[in-house]
């Protein structure tokens, strides 16, 4: 064993143990681990993939944040599970004893691209697999910075830990428990990946609005001319493919800040859904999953350890996780100016939305606090026909503080800085699903490249009768019929009772925001009108 690969005197890691600490691994000597542990294979392609058993994907049931003197009046506690600090306390210690015999993998990162905001963190992983896939997400100090590396965050991951809800407060063996205050996370039974980097999301989500800095759910890319964008969606909504387009610079996919220079990546890298992937619609991503280095997510690998990115019997949920270097057009810096335009993406299943409409910036504040989107028959159990989803802020489970604090935020910056604000429907037209068709991705790009070089804003607008924001009436290029979502339809009526649903809809989870926004907010509401036949 290397010098690296001994317990090293200089890692204050906030665990003792009798087996070996492997301090800051690069990806070569986490292959090696990994596979040799029996945790990960190698691919046909030099990709290592590894499977997550039970949990395919986050347990927000089992997240708990710690309720103390100091989050006490901060978080939002009807969307955040409360666990004592005395439960926190003996959880920590029943981490150290599980620890007290296993090797280990320390990982020292940062979150943040922004110097004056990062979070430095460090990370303790059980697993080597997990190890190389958070030193992918986060970003990689340099080697002088790693000699006076001091952590503010801890995240300690323990996947074969099993809590006790008796014991520690817990609603099953798994528990996500976040303590915002000392700013540690404790991770135990479930070896899904991604509950680490969110846990650092919700962790800025919680610091930066105190600092005046907006933290986002969202990708974002710039333009040649240094025209910023952001692109806020739920999952399944187009955020990733939209903004990894080649004539623009990718800023990050997932989890930015905005702040007073300008906006800024929280992460290194990028974790992209596979399923159904293809060199021909995403050869940016496709690329990456033959690369040495990248973690693929229960993916299904062929006889030929070829993957199957066809093959969800594993999880529709899976995943590959690279460092943004990966992707050609990335950005070196993780940073950006001020964004010109802000998309909310949203895939209406209901076929009612138009393919692009103009937010004013209370119908983005609005909007920004519903957070709509629509899952499709098919996608999960039980779910017969469309179903509508909202997330507050485009992610709920990851914002500790009220909804109303970040959409307050939001609307300050978009009216300091006047950005545009454009909803974005990458759903059904001419009929709900199962009836319509999903939104060629070919008109969705090229009304995007038209709100972002400026040229849609001289178009001619109508005010949409349900929803009043404005919608473009004839755009180049595009056939002028699919911008009027009710011309799409054959059965008019069945539209107009569509479009009455979704507006009720929105009416009664907007409830819960009624009393924490103004009179210019609740005006921007959709409000269902006569249709013309």
């Amino acid at each position: 064993m290397s010098e690296a690969g001994k317990r090293n005197p200089a890692c204050k890691i906030d665990l003792e143990t009798t087996g070996m600490v492997r301090y800051n691994f690069g990806a070569a000597a986490l292959y090696e681990e990994a596979i040799g542990r029996g945790e990960a294979r190698l691919t046909a392609h030099g990709a290592l993939v590894a499977e997550t058993g039970q949990h395919t994907g986050r347990s927000p049931k089992d997240k708990f944040v710690v309720r103390d003197a100091t989050t006490a009046p901060h978080v939002w506690w009807d969307n955040n599970k409360a666990i004592s600090p005395a439960e926190f306390d003996t959880l920590l210690a029943d981490f150290r004893t599980h620890a007290a015999d296993k090797d280990l993998y320390v990982q020292d990162l940062v979150g943040g691209a922004d110097a004056e905001l990062k979070l430095p963190t460090r990370v303790i992983t059980e697993f080597a697999w997990h190890s190389l896939f958070i030193r992918n997400l986060l970003i990689r100090p340099e080697a002088a910075e790693l000699e006076h590396f001091v952590p503010e965050m801890t995240i300690i991951d323990l996947p074969s830990f099993r809590a006790d809800p008796a014991r520690h407060g817990t609603r099953t063996e798994t528990v996500i428990a976040v303590d915002l205050t000392r700013k540690i996370v404790l991770i135990g039974g479930t070896s899904y990946a991604g509950e680490m980097k969110k846990s650092v999301f919700t962790m800025l989500n919680y610091l930066l609005p105190a600092k005046g800095v907006m933290p986002m759910h969202c990708s974002a890319n710039e333009g040649p001319a240094g025209d910023a964008a952001v692109f806020f969606g739920l999952s399944g909504t187009g955020k990733t493919t939209l903004s990894a387009d080649p004539s623009r610079t990718l800023i990050g996919d997932d989890e930015h800040g905005w702040g007073p220079h300008g906006i800024f990546n929280f992460e290194g890298g990028c974790y992209a859904k596979t399923i159904r992937l293809s060199a021909e619609a995403e050869p940016e991503i496709f690329a990456t999953t033959r690369r040495f280095g990248t973690v693929l997510e229960n993916v299904v690998l062929g006889a030929d350890r070829v993957p199957d990115f066809d093959d969800g019997s594993l999880t529709e949920n899976t995943r590959c996780a690279y460092p943004l270097d990966f992707i050609p057009n990335a950005s070196k810096t993780g940073r950006a100016s001020h964004p010109r335009n802000i998309i909310m993406l949203t895939a209406d299943a209901f076929g009612v939305m138009p393919p692009i409409a103009r937010l004013t910036p209370a119908q983005a504040m609005y909007h920004f606090l519903s957070g709509y989107t629509a899952k499709v028959a098919g996608t999960e159990k039980g779910v017969i026909e469309p179903e509508a989803t909202f997330s507050t802020c485009f992610g709920a489970p990851f914002m500790p503080r009220h909804p109303s604090e970040y959409g307050n935020l939001l609307r300050e910056l978009i009216a300091g800085h006047d950005a545009d604000c454009w909803l974005v429907n990458t759903g059904w037209t001419g009929g709900a699903h199962g009836t319509g068709r999903r939104m060629p991705i070919k008109v969705t790009r090229a009304l995007l490249a038209a709100a972002l070089d400026g040229s849609l804003k001289s178009a001619d607008f109508r005010t949409d009768a349900n929803f009043g924001f404005a919608v473009p009436v004839a755009v180049a290029g595009i056939d002028s019929a699919i911008l009027d979502p009710r011309s799409t339809w054959a059965d008019k009526p069945a539209y107009d009772r569509q479009a009455a649903r979704l507006v009720g809809m929105f009416a009664t989870n907007f409830e819960k925001f009624e009393p924490h926004v103004d009179a210019t907010i609740m005006g921007a509401a959709p409000r269902l009108q006569e249709a013309a036949e």
